[in-house]
C-alpha cells in the first residue's frame, strides 16, 4: 500500500474540518457534503498549481462551502455568541491563510477554529 501523498493528506484533513463543521451545526446531509467534494476537487488543482498554498486550504474549502450554502440554502454558520440583532453568518479569517478561524465581525470575536465549530458556544443553524 502506497503512502499518502503530502497533497491528499492536506484535502483529507480540509475535507473532515468542514465536515466536522458541518455536522456540529447539523447541516452535513448529502447535498451539503456533495458541496464539500466539489470543493476539495476544485482546491486540489488549486494546491497542485501552487504547493506553497496548502496550508491554506482548509479556510479555502470553508468559504467555497459557506458560498455554496448561500446560494442554495442562506446564511451559515449562523453566530452562536450575538444572542439580539439579525441573525448574522461568521466569516473565515484569514481569507487566505494557515489557522482559518471562524470570526464574528459584529462582536470582534474569534469564535472558533475552522474544524471546531462543536466546541463553540451557541446553538446549531435555524431552519
Amino acid at each position: 500500500m502506497e503512502p499518502v501523498s503530502p497533497l491528499e493528506q492536506t484535502l483529507h484533513a480540509a475535507r473532515a474540518l468542514v465536515l466536522a463543521d458541518l455536522m456540529a451545526r447539523g447541516v452535513a446531509d448529502a447535498d451539503v457534503v456533495s458541496l464539500v467534494e466539489e470543493s476539495v476537487a476544485q482546491r486540489r488543482w488549486w494546491v497542485e498549481q501552487w504547493p506553497d498554498g496548502a496550508a491554506y486550504v482548509a479556510g479555502l474549502v470553508a468559504q467555497d462551502v459557506q458560498d455554496a450554502l448561500l446560494e442554495r440554502y442562506g446564511r451559515w454558520p449562523l453566530c452562536p455568541v450575538c444572542g439580539s440583532g439579525d441573525p448574522h453568518a461568521l466569516e473565515v479569517e484569514p481569507e487566505l491563510g494557515p489557522d482559518p478561524h471562524w470570526v464574528c465581525h459584529q462582536a470582534g470575536v474569534k469564535v472558533a477554529a475552522v474544524g471546531a465549530l462543536g466546541s463553540a458556544t451557541g446553538g446549531t443553524a435555524s431552519s
